[in-house]
């Protein structure tokens, strides 16, 4: 191979699909060993296709291997396959609107990212929990936006809750006295951000929320990344979200 390229074979997840000229698509994807890649793909919609269009779905974990070219903006894909099966979200109305949400938030927050094998790591177990939950994941993407703040360098701390305080937002600590500037949340909401910050993924169902609380958490958290990733965009998909959940 020349110097200017390489053989990557490594596990992907699609973040965004959508179509580019006749008979293409432009594909978005995490990969574990490149970060952020654009793929142009020749799509097919026949089963005897070798890059079936169902693989680019938000969200499927894929296997894929391409000559990597460093200076190039868009790369090509040599082979696709699963990496592994998903076997409930493709068929689920709830979790595929979960998946669009979240797949639009993972795309703005890894964009920029070098590469970060832990960060991948957690978004591809996140969605094979997701698809292997039968029921109860209400509360899945208000754990995923809280916990992939981790990978992100900008977890608030969230320990030090007494009741009656207020959340800096801009800091991201708990604080007494209302901050000179305006970024922080109310002695209610601060309440409900110190009660959701302790579900995970295995205790989430145990959390009963209403629709309101649901939307209101995701709306504090959306805040957040805006207030502390640069040029961070709405997510057109947070509509459907909300009708749902």
């Amino acid at each position: 191979l020349p110097l200017f390229m390489m053989m990557i074979k490594t596990k992907a997840i699609v973040l965004h699909a959508f179509k580019f000229g006749e008979g293409k698509l432009m594909v978005e994807m995490f990969t574990q060993d490149r970060g952020c890649v654009t793929f142009v793909v020749r799509a097919s919609a026949s089963a005897k296709g070798t890059m079936k269009k169902q693989y680019f779905q938000p969200f499927s974990l894929l296997e894929v291997e391409f000559d990597y070219r460093p200076k190039n903006d868009l790369q090509h894909l040599k082979n696709v396959g699963l990496a592994v099966p998903l076997s409930s979200i493709p068929f689920d109305a709830y979790k595929l609107s979960i998946t669009l949400f979240l797949s639009e938030l993972t795309l703005h927050v890894v964009h920029h990212e070098p590469i970060n094998e832990p960060l991948f790591d957690y978004v591809f177990h996140s969605i094979e929990w997701l698809d292997s939950c039968n029921d109860n994941f209400a509360n899945f993407h208000l754990v995923y936006m809280i916990h992939l703040l981790r990978f992100l360098g900008i977890y608030p701390n969230l320990d030090d809750y007494v009741s009656g305080c207020y959340f800096d937002m801009r800091n991201g600590y708990y604080v007494r006295t209302l901050p000179l500037h305006g970024q922080f949340l109310m002695i209610e909401d601060t309440a409900l951000v110190a009660t959701l910050a302790r579900m995970d993924y295995a205790n989430m169902h145990l959390f009963k929320l209403s629709r309101a609380e649901r939307n209101r958490f995701c709306d504090i958290v959306l805040h957040y990344y805006a207030l502390h990733l640069p040029k961070f965009p709405e997510i057109k998909s947070l509509a459907v979200l909300r009708d749902l959940f």
